[in-house]
């Protein structure tokens, strides 16, 4: 009994816990790992979002090559004249015209698109997924407000981050008597013919006014695979981004791709571009209906030959 006695004695528990100190050192293990894999997981979501927004212009310029298959001209934006300006005109844009090839044939039927105006259609304000780019976090908070010509009116348009290529000629503006000079841009530049207007006259596949002179692909004399037609745009520094509205979808190649400078968005001639959120260039959708990924740093002159239809440049283009 004295021995037992003595052996319970001398017993003790076995350590089960876990200290304080291994409980920081395998948290601090987990911290680690976790910064380890953040930037890979983000990597793989942007190459997704990226995936998605080449996707997005695909389908828009697949879109445009049925149209213009069907009517014999690409689709066209209306404005000035009999079809006015702003949100009380049937000041539609090409992007609108252009839904019933993107699977959005009840909005367009919905809309009245393109009889009634932007403010009796009640679908000027609808967010359409195919015209965002996942990742702009931007354009994807809803309708704006401060969009060209309806900020005046605080008129809602849903946003757009793809924009037509209206050519490499900039500057001007002859529906308010603008010479390239009155428009303070810092980037003029002329087309083959001396116009600096690229809104109303310009040289690429697009323009606000092409409802007037619809083009047809046998007008790209340069060739559809040289030729850009669609590109990106991010609405947070350009007010000229809707895609209702005939006067919001349309940029210039004459400014460099990716300015991203404090200049305010409403100086269209100095912010009407293209720009993207992936890093180190931006998607291009050409009238052959393939998209390239566009280097930011992409010579100037190799840049605005590619915006234009007919101007027998030779590029050496390749992506």
């Amino acid at each position: 009994m004295g021995c037992m006695r003595k052996r319970r004695e001398n017993w003790r528990p076995s350590r089960s816990g876990i200290s304080l100190v291994e409980i920081l050192v395998s948290v601090s293990i987990i911290a680690l790992l976790i910064a380890m894999l953040l930037p890979a997981v983000q990597t793989v979501r942007e190459s997704a979002r990226k995936s998605t927004c080449q996707s997005h212009l695909k389908q828009i310029a697949l879109g445009c090559e049925q149209f213009e298959s069907v009517h014999g001209h690409y689709p066209t934006s209306q404005l000035f004249e009999q079809h006015g300006v702003g949100p009380d005109g049937t000041t539609w844009s090409f992007l609108a015209q252009l839904l019933p090839h993107l699977e959005q044939s009840n909005l367009h039927t919905e809309g009245g698109i393109p009889e009634k105006t932007l403010r009796e259609s009640g679908i000027a304000d609808r967010q359409v997924a195919v015209f965002l780019c996942p990742s702009d976090p931007h354009s994807n908070t809803g309708p704006r407000l401060d969009a060209g010509n309806m900020y005046e009116v605080d008129f809602a348009v849903g946003q757009t981050n793809y924009k037509g290529v209206c050519g490499s000629n900039w500057g001007a503006d002859i529906s308010q008597g603008w010479s390239a000079t009155d428009s303070g841009t810092r980037w003029p530049n002329p087309s083959r013919t001396g116009s600096f207007d690229g809104l109303n006259e310009g040289d690429g596949l697009f323009s606000r006014v092409d409802w007037k002179r619809p083009r047809s692909k046998d007008r790209i004399i340069d060739g559809t695979s040289s030729t850009m037609m669609l590109g990106e745009a991010l609405p947070k520094y350009d007010t000229y981004c809707s895609w209702p509205y005939a006067n919001n979808v349309h940029s210039t190649c004459a400014i460099p791709p990716n300015i991203k400078d404090d200049t305010n968005p409403q100086d269209w001639p100095n912010t009407q571009s293209f720009r993207s959120e992936h890093v180190g260039g931006l998607h291009f959708a050409f009238a052959d209906g393939s998209v390239h990924f566009i280097n930011e740093s992409i010579d100037l002159t190799v840049y605005r030959s590619l915006a234009t239809i007919a101007g027998n440049e030779v590029t050496g283009f390749s992506d």
